[in-house]
């Protein structure tokens, strides 16, 4: 199932602003035809410090190759099985990226960016 997946730089005040006007239109009844998840920073410095260019390569790789284990991806990117561990626990943290079913083969779960809409 595709998701639709927004990110952005929101003050406080937007974002409550946003969240009261999806309340009072569940309070009347009124749900959206496909939910959104949402991740937002309170600013720049904040969003770059999650979204590193390590992180956007990490994140594009998963988005063109698919799931795989933590494992896999640090090799696929050629990079420290830690540093890759890392990465993803900051991301999945952010909701950047989703722990799917663990692979009992690894023992480890597979991760995935949230695929545009």
């Amino acid at each position: 199932m595709k998701r639709d997946f927004k990110v952005g730089i929101v003050i406080e005040e937007e974002f409550n602003r946003e969240i009261s006007e999806i309340l009072t239109n569940a309070d009347k009844g009124l749900f959206p035809d496909k939910p959104v998840e949402r991740v937002y920073f309170g600013d720049m410095k904040t969003f770059l410090e999650y979204i590193t260019p390590k992180r956007f390569v990490l994140m594009d790789t998963l988005h063109k190759s698919g799931p795989m284990t933590i494992y896999a991806l640090a090799k696929l990117l050629h990079r420290h099985y830690k540093n890759v561990h890392d990465d993803v626990k900051a991301l999945g943290t952010s909701g950047w990226l989703r722990r799917t079913k663990p692979d009992a083969m690894w023992c480890h779960g597979r991760r995935s960016r949230p695929r545009p809409g």
